[in-house]
């Protein structure tokens, strides 16, 4: 049951991208972030009275509200700092390492069809990877490197505490969707503010747009099936990690479709091999 679930997790996320990249012409992206979580705990706050938890519960959606939030941050300044295609490159490399945790700390075991799968995920995201130095990516010691390292650990780390307090835990689904939403809501409103008084020009001005409510409900959407996969006992997160990013196939269509991303015969081999991991993973699974 979970694959079924972060398979519809990962074509949510993917149409999650596309609308944010055409919100993003209208505002910056860290209002979008703050838009989009903001509206998602509206959407969710019926569970928010539902589930009050434990003073103990909050602490650890509060140490998962800061991770979320440490690698949306650092990720959007390291943008602002190095090549997008650089950005998107190492990014790809998160469910490498969950991967890597997954098995040392959690004793995680594939089967041979999850291993081919695993293995074609890893040279998709390497053929990315040359695409994207053919695109000009240039790697130099710099703040933004730094910033983007510290992105890609964080998100790596949410990932495994998900599971922690998923499966080891027993918290409930909706619960630390709705819970840790509101406090990331909080630390994002946190760190505008802040930006705001210090740096007074920074971003843009705040513009309504409708797509930010599509972009919370796929997002709410995206995020449910996720935390519900990840809940499933004895559900792989490492494999949950690579299907969930094989939502860049989705935004790879619109990026040929509507975006005119470069260099897109040279991604549709990646892409098509993503497609055949995940059919792997998909048999392996059953």
């Amino acid at each position: 049951m979970w694959i079924f679930l972060i398979i519809g997790s990962a074509v949510l996320l993917g149409l999650y991208d596309v609308a944010k990249k055409h919100s993003l012409a209208r505002n910056d992206a860290l209002t979008v972030l703050l838009c989009a979580t903001a509206l998602s705990t509206l959407f969710l706050s019926p569970w928010l009275v539902m589930e009050p938890g434990t003073p103990e519960g909050h602490l650890r959606l509060v140490f998962k509200a800061v991770l979320v939030t440490s690698s949306w941050v650092s990720g959007m300044l390291a943008l602002g700092l190095l090549p997008i295609t650089l950005v998107s490159t190492m990014k790809a490399s998160r469910p490498v390492l969950v991967l890597i945790f997954s098995i040392l700390l959690f004793g995680e075991q594939l089967n041979a069809w999850q291993w081919g799968g695993s293995v074609l995920t890893l040279v998709a995201i390497f053929l990315l990877s040359v695409t994207g130095r053919s695109d000009g990516v240039h790697f130099t010691r710099s703040r933004g490197v730094f910033l983007l390292l510290l992105s890609i650990l964080a998100g790596v780390a949410s990932a495994l505490y998900d599971k922690h307090i998923l499966q080891g835990l027993h918290l409930t689904p909706l619960f630390v969707q709705s819970w840790t939403n509101l406090y990331i809501t909080l630390l994002l409103l946190l760190w505008i503010l802040l930006r705001r008084v210090f740096n007074p020009g920074a971003g843009k001005p705040f513009r309504w747009d409708w797509t930010l409510v599509l972009i919370a409900v796929l997002i709410s959407c995206a995020d449910a099936l996720y935390f519900f996969a990840v809940s499933t006992e004895g559900a792989p997160l490492s494999l949950i990690s690579m299907i969930r990013r094989s939502s860049v196939i989705v935004s790879f269509a619109a990026g040929a479709a509507f975006f005119h991303e470069k260099n897109v015969g040279k991604k549709t081999i990646a892409m098509a091999v993503m497609l055949v991991a995940m059919v792997l993973i998909y048999i392996g699974s059953r």
